[in-house]
């Protein structure tokens, strides 16, 4: 039976309807759905190898085009580590990971600054996986920087599938989030010289 969330955001627009659920310290609660397979794929590769939990709903109108299921799950996503953020106080706040996945090699570094930054570098030699298009990265990443307010630098190094560049990603992306918002006491002003983020 799982606790109380750590943090819980519902998103219903015309366009999509997400609950969400952060377990942070409970990473066996997972269960996510999407009405997109890859992205459920990308999503529990983030949160097994990041080590927190995560309950997940979304659904939308991807009949017109998946891009604002992806790009809302992520602002959700931001919402809610921003959230958690809020009410833990101090956090690690760097983390710097990168993952191997046969191939293929991807890079994550992240700053909790308050500062929405974003930089994204991937040249995929397939446009899609599966059916998904692997553009949409992007515009996830984009949406959980500017509503988790980081500064994040993304970058697949190299790799020949899209399918294994894409998961070392997100394998990468989940083990930067959890490290860079592990609790550190709680005193925010240790986080930076200038007394607050």
């Amino acid at each position: 039976m799982k606790g109380k969330p750590d943090s819980s955001i519902k998103r219903d627009t015309k366009e999509t309807r997400i609950t969400a659920e952060l377990y942070f310290t409970e990473p066996g609660i997972r269960q996510i759905e999407t009405t997109l397979p890859f992205f459920n794929h990308l999503l529990e590769a983030m949160t097994f190898h990041g080590g927190f939990g995560l309950v997940l709903k979304a659904e939308g109108d991807t009949d017109v085009d998946p891009h604002h299921l992806v790009e809302d799950t992520g602002l959700v996503l931001g919402q809610l580590f921003d959230d958690f953020f809020g009410k833990s106080g101090g956090v690690t706040r760097f983390s710097h990971k990168v993952i191997p996945m046969d191939e293929a090699l991807a890079e994550v570094t992240i700053d909790i600054c308050g500062r929405p930054t974003c930089v994204y570098l991937a040249d995929y030699p397939q446009n899609t996986a599966g059916t998904f298009d692997l553009t949409l990265i992007r515009e996830f990443l984009l949406a959980l920087t500017q509503k988790g307010r980081l500064s994040l630098h993304a970058e697949i190094r190299r790799g020949d599938n899209g399918h294994h560049m894409a998961e070392a990603l997100f394998k990468a992306l989940g083990k930067a989030l959890f490290e860079a918002f592990s609790p550190r006491g709680n005193d925010a002003s240790a986080m930076s010289t200038k007394g607050t983020i």
